[in-house]
């Protein structure tokens, strides 16, 4: 039973492993933010709509985090009154 748990994990690590993202060279990342400068990468419409939704997350973990500091502030001055 032990050998089939670890012959199954060896085999998801292995499969795992395989898959790495292939690294961009200078050229390619330039000629993507020249094509999306110009609105000319593929699915378009669907890329624009994730890096709106991402600046979101982002600008809303900001705002969080800006809030939870203001908000210990004012407990920990409670506590010194």
């Amino acid at each position: 039973m032990k050998l089939s748990y670890f012959l199954i994990i060896t085999i998801a690590l292995l499969t795992l492993s395989a898959c790495e993202q292939k690294e961009q060279d200078t050229s390619e990342l330039i000629m993507d933010k020249i094509d999306d400068a110009l609105d000319r990468r593929p699915n378009e419409k669907a890329r624009d709509a994730i890096e709106d939704m991402s600046d979101s997350v982002n600008n809303t973990i900001v705002e969080f985090h800006e809030e939870l500091e203001e908000f210990t502030k004012k407990l920990k001055k409670q506590d010194q009154d």
